[in-house]
């Protein structure tokens, strides 16, 4: 008889999660794709990438994801966060003394 163990999701090889993504004050909805093993600040900057100094003023202020109403760290992965394929996440600039 023989017993398998599942790894948990940090230990496997990346997985893709294509994303519903808007960025700061964008109109447009995007879907993009990462990986379990991205960490917030890269998915903010892939966010960006298509929005930012397009349809958006880049400003020069840090980015931070957030999903499901919460902040998340810029270090955290995509695994770590427990962000589904599809889930929506927000980018917006983490404005120093004001609100983001």
């Amino acid at each position: 008889m023989s017993e398998t163990t599942e790894l948990g999701v940090e230990d496997r090889a990346p997985e893709l999660v294509p994303l519903n993504a808007i960025f700061s004050t964008d109109f447009v909805a995007i879907l993009v794709p990462v990986t379990t093993a991205n960490t917030m600040d890269e998915v903010a900057a892939a966010v960006a990438h298509h929005s930012e100094g397009r349809r958006v003023r880049a400003l020069p202020h840090p980015k931070v994801v957030i999903h499901n109403g919460r902040k998340l760290s810029g270090s955290m992965t995509v695994a770590e966060a427990g962000i589904k394929p599809l889930d929506h996440v927000a980018v917006e600039y983490e404005i120093p003394g004001g609100a983001s």
